[in-house]
């Protein structure tokens, strides 16, 4: 497991959320990246479970200086797209993250080479190294501009 985030006081690797496992200090983590990614479909949690996730990563994002979230919420078993998916949809489209994301970018929308990609990449040059897995306009996944 790769961590981005280190913690300010003794310096070692730690995640976004939570204290340093080496230290304990609570202080907030120093992001070694603008960009992170955040799996939603990790355990396999309800999507009430998933879009809660993702209100606190949001929040911790925000407080850490964090400007592109990758967000991983998986296409479901169906071929229709999962509970997650829709839920994650439904409450960008619906103003619910509007305090915290700016823009958002559905990865069936942003499939490699199109206007759209290339918009994005126009806006957020960081982004680069994570959108190659939008080859094909990778459904399982949203981009979120904070």
């Amino acid at each position: 497991m790769t961590h981005s985030f280190e913690c300010p006081v003794c310096g070692n690797p730690r995640g976004m959320l939570g204290e340093c496992r080496q230290c304990g200090s609570e202080e907030l983590p120093m992001p070694h990246s603008d960009t992170i990614v955040l799996n939603l479909k990790f355990d396999n949690p309800s999507a009430e479970e998933a879009l809660e996730r993702l209100t606190i990563a949001l929040r911790r994002a925000s407080e850490v200086g964090i400007k592109a979230m990758i967000v991983i919420h998986g296409y479901g078993a169906s071929g229709e797209g999962g509970k997650i998916k829709w839920a994650v949809h439904n409450a960008l489209e619906n103003n619910y993250f509007s305090d915290r994301v700016d823009e958002y970018h559905f990865g069936e929308q942003t499939a490699f080479g199109s206007d759209a990609y290339h918009a994005l990449l126009r806006r957020r040059p960081g982004l680069k190294g994570y959108l190659k897995h939008f080859k094909e306009g990778n459904a399982g996944m949203t981009v979120l501009i904070l």
